[in-house]
């Protein structure tokens, strides 16, 4: 089942004007390709690839697993953390950052080669969204809970170093994307608004409201086409805006439960907590289209590896809920596992 937008042309990206609805093989052609079966315990978070060695990171609450993607080997696992959430990492230095949620929050800098922990920053509560900006050379770190975007240099002592001061954004952070030339935007998921901060002010300089979408917290930004795709959960979209002037120029149909949009070449994509991947593709009539890949329940974060073009989702197997219950189902233990998914 695909979703085909009919669209006009408008500058930088296109606006999408009316749905059609199709039961055609999707002509992207993705799909999942297997499951990497790991286990173990803890929770789970976003995930970060590297694609120069195809090794992930994966955030598991109290430790942090590195993973080989072709073998799905555990090479390393990094301990010491209360609540981990994200990870950033930083090839020149041969370093690594995890974001830490947990107690007064925390910045654990490990080594890329050794999987071992180097040292551990002081940070603000709920250290959340992590990134590495190579435009301003700066770890970017927001924190949803402190209302506030963290910044340092990755060249940080590990362990006598403190961050830059925080810089307020006057709403609760999501994610965040970088430009590379001095602009972070932040989602802020109460306000439904993405916040522009100037680097070199070190303050928010515009709002942009996200409607029709809203609760934005999946960010990724699209340089060569100056957009944002944002992946809202209230209502299931993703929203397409222009880095410019915060202008919608459009918005997409997508799962529930969407946790991370990711920029790949020419496409974008919107993993959600429902089981499906949306694929954002142009056609060659001149169409934008989402194809909607079957994942699997909670499999809402993911990462693209730009180097051999798969995504890689991390979930678990889950309970079945009693007829008539509501919540979240919990995860059976020792079901963690990454889906791979390939064109």
């Amino acid at each position: 089942m695909r979703y085909v937008k009919h669209l006009s042309t408008l500058p930088g990206f296109l606006f999408y004007a009316s749905i059609a609805l199709h039961s055609a093989q999707a002509q992207s052609g993705w799909h999942l390709e297997k499951t990497i079966p790991v286990g173990g315990m803890g929770g789970m978070d976003y995930l970060t690839v590297d694609p120069a060695t195809h090794r992930l990171y994966v955030p598991r609450g109290t430790h942090t697993m590195v993973i080989d993607a072709d073998s799905g080997k555990t090479l390393g696992d990094i301990p010491g953390q209360q609540k981990a959430h994200g990870v950033a990492i930083v090839p020149k230095l041969h370093r690594g950052f995890i974001t830490d949620g947990g107690g007064n929050g925390a910045i654990t800098v490990f080594d890329l080669k050794t999987n071992t922990a180097l040292g551990v920053i002081a940070a603000v509560p709920d250290a959340d969204g992590i990134i590495y900006d190579p435009g301003t050379d700066r770890i970017l770190v927001s924190a949803g809970d402190s209302n506030s975007l963290i910044t340092f240099k990755p060249d940080i002592d590990p362990k006598s170093g403190k961050i830059e001061a925080p810089i307020p954004l006057g709403g609760a952070p999501e994610f965040l994307a970088a430009d590379g030339a001095g602009k972070v935007y932040v989602n802020l998921e109460d306000k439904d608004t993405v916040a522009v901060v100037d680097l070199s002010a070190r303050n928010v300089i515009a709002r942009w409201p996200v409607a029709p979408g809203g609760s934005p917290v999946g960010l990724a930004i699209d340089k060569q086409r100056h957009t944002l795709l944002i992946g809202c959960r209230k209502p299931a979209k993703m929203i397409v805006m222009s880095t410019e002037n915060g202008k919608v120029l459009g918005d997409l149909p997508i799962g529930t439960g969407v946790d991370t949009t990711k920029v790949g070449g020419k496409e974008a994509f919107a993993s959600s907590g429902d089981g499906t991947l949306a694929v954002v593709s142009q056609s060659a009539d001149g169409k934008y289209e989402v194809q909607s890949v079957k994942t699997a329940r909670g499999a809402k974060t993911m990462d693209f590896d730009s180097a051999n073009g798969k995504i890689y989702l991390p979930t678990f197997d889950f309970e079945e809920l009693k007829p008539g219950a509501n919540g979240r189902p919990k995860a059976l233990p020792d079901t963690f596992k990454i889906l791979v998914v390939s064109r």
